[in-house]
């Protein structure tokens, strides 16, 4: 297989996207190529009961997109997953129980590169809406631009000094695809007093409760998955729920989330625009936005309302993001008042913290002065 940094796995017009399904089980091959059959833009190439009948097949097949089952006989999915994205960077969509075991597996699936995750039949979807759901995500992978991101991720990576922040400064973040990567790494350089976080990642029910589990044993700040009414304090991060809205509010001098069941925005629930809006209704002035690598452009807007609103903005490089959706939506509608590579990513978010309550002091000094 070639070695390229980047492709781009768009259909040619006037032809489906050319699928290949990996899983052990037949009973899952034959469901997953009957439920994709039924929309005219998608075309199951061939299956495969596991990786090395697979690689094959990829040569072979050339297809677009990649469906990948987690647990498999021979070679588990994760291994193979890391293996295509060294030699064959291609879409994949995971496909996963919602068992303890299977959602911390599909985590580390998409730390591995995966575009995104799905559960199997049976574990939360019916058939039906099952195969709808993937149809979408396969035509959204099949325009994707796949890419290694330049910088390496590192659990062990050194947290950043602090400066005893203040508790209503506020970190906003939004990710979806590559964003399990992204923001381990990004998360583990804040120091234990960062300012309080919330964070959308796009991602199922369920998986986000072992992503906020996995993200709190490698940080310095506390992270947990978002509860209604939870406070937003220094040090400590609140990741939305996947399946679920977050939003924040203010009750005096304290922020909190609120969580709501209300329709998808941007195809999304939860979603990064209905976070970012609050944040710009809530928080204004005080507040740094991130959005990070991902599909679409969920969040772009939003981080434009928070940078009008005073808040502080940044957007992903495109050299660093697995897929520069999102963020390039951001650049492109000036939301974004820095764009940094993803290694810079929490040093920003940190300097212009300090900036903002250097204004501040700058501000409370002249008035003292003035009443003097």
């Amino acid at each position: 297989m070639s070695t390229p940094q980047t492709q781009s796995f768009k259909s040619a017009p006037g032809r489906p996207i050319r699928v290949l399904i990996v899983d052990d089980s037949a009973v899952v091959r034959q469901i997953l190529s009957r439920e994709l059959a039924r929309d005219p833009l998608i075309q199951v190439v061939g299956t495969a009961p596991d990786p090395y009948v697979a690689r094959e097949k990829i040569i072979e097949l050339d297809p677009d997109v990649l469906t990948l089952d987690v647990e498999m006989p021979r070679m588990d999915g994760i291994t193979f997953l890391k293996k295509l994205m060294l030699f064959h960077p291609m879409p994949v969509i995971v496909l996963s129980s919602l068992t303890a075991t299977g959602t911390q597996t599909a985590i580390d699936a998409l730390a591995a590169g995966a575009t995104d995750v799905l559960c199997k039949p049976g574990s939360s979807y019916s058939v039906n809406d099952m195969g709808g759901a993937l149809a979408e995500r396969v035509k959204i992978a099949a325009t994707t631009c796949i890419r290694r991101p330049t910088s390496i991720v590192s659990p062990k990576s050194e947290a950043l000094p602090g400066l005893s922040f203040t508790t209503d400064k506020i970190f906003a973040v939004g990710a979806s695809t590559g964003g399990v990567a992204a923001l381990t790494e990004m998360l583990s350089a804040l120091p234990a007093d960062a300012p309080g976080t919330v964070i959308v990642q796009h991602m199922p029910a369920k998986f986000t409760t072992s992503f906020a589990q996995r993200l709190d044993g490698m940080c310095k700040i506390s992270v947990k998955e978002a509860e209604h009414g939870d406070t937003v304090i220094p040090g400590r991060a609140l990741l939305a729920p996947g399946g679920r809205h977050m939003v924040i509010r203010r009750s005096g001098a304290r922020y909190h989330v609120e969580l709501s069941d209300a329709p998808a925005v941007f195809h999304q629930r939860p979603s990064v625009e209905l976070l970012f809006d609050s944040v710009a209704t809530h928080v204004g002035r005080n507040a740094v936005g991130a959005l990070l690598t991902g599909m679409g452009a969920d969040g772009a807007q939003g981080l434009l309302r928070m940078r009008n609103a005073g808040g502080r903005t940044i957007a992903q490089d495109e050299n660093s993001c697995v897929v520069f959706g999102m963020p390039m939506e951001a650049i492109k509608c000036g939301a974004a008042e820095v764009v940094v590579p993803l290694s810079d990513v929490a040093r920003t978010m940190l300097m212009l913290v300090r900036e903002m309550e250097s204004k501040v002091t700058e501000v409370q000094s002249s008035q003292h002065r003035r009443s003097a």
